[in-house]
């Protein structure tokens, strides 16, 4: 269970769609294939920003937060619940799994989070891998999310600044 604030620091092309999963679903990302929707936020704002601007120098960034309420929270830092699902610490941080993607069409991360979907898991807890990130930076990806349990997921835009 994942019950507290999120971060993303978006492209401003996104920006007006903070909770579509939209560039994940078009490009595939580290734990979801392309075509599969995927929302990537941090569990802090800095983390956000090293994520969304690990290519060369900082690029305009859209930053949002939001209040979650995930039920289903599989947590990488459980190594025994880890090697359960056929994953490992090396297996995570694979810089090549773009390059697995293209090759087999779904790199092992994707297919890790592929498995975690079917066992019915609406998340992912995970060390930040973007460049300058310390061990204690956290992502949390989610594979389903919306208004309501058990994965809640609410903007947090009191001031209708997104439009």
């Amino acid at each position: 269970m994942y019950r507290g604030l999120l971060y993303r620091a978006l492209n401003p092309i996104y920006a007006r769609q903070p909770l579509s999963g939209r560039g994940a679903q078009l490009y595939g990302g580290r734990f979801n294939a392309k075509g599969t929707p995927a929302l990537y936020a941090s569990l802090s704002v800095m983390t956000a920003l090293r994520e969304a601007n690990q290519a060369g120098s900082l690029q305009p960034t859209t930053l949002v937060s939001y209040d979650a309420e995930i039920e289903r929270v599989f947590d990488t830092r459980d190594m025994a619940a880890l090697t359960a699902q056929d994953m490992d610490d090396d297996g995570l941080a694979d810089a090549g799994w773009r390059d697995q993607m293209k090759a087999k069409g779904e790199a092992r991360p994707q297919a890790f989070a592929r498995r975690l979907v079917e066992a019915g898991y609406q998340g992912l807890l995970v060390r930040s891998f973007a460049r300058g990130a310390r061990p204690d930076d956290l992502n949390l990806v989610l594979f389903s999310w919306g208004e309501g349990p058990p994965s809640r997921l609410t903007l947090i835009d009191d001031e209708q600044r997104l439009g």
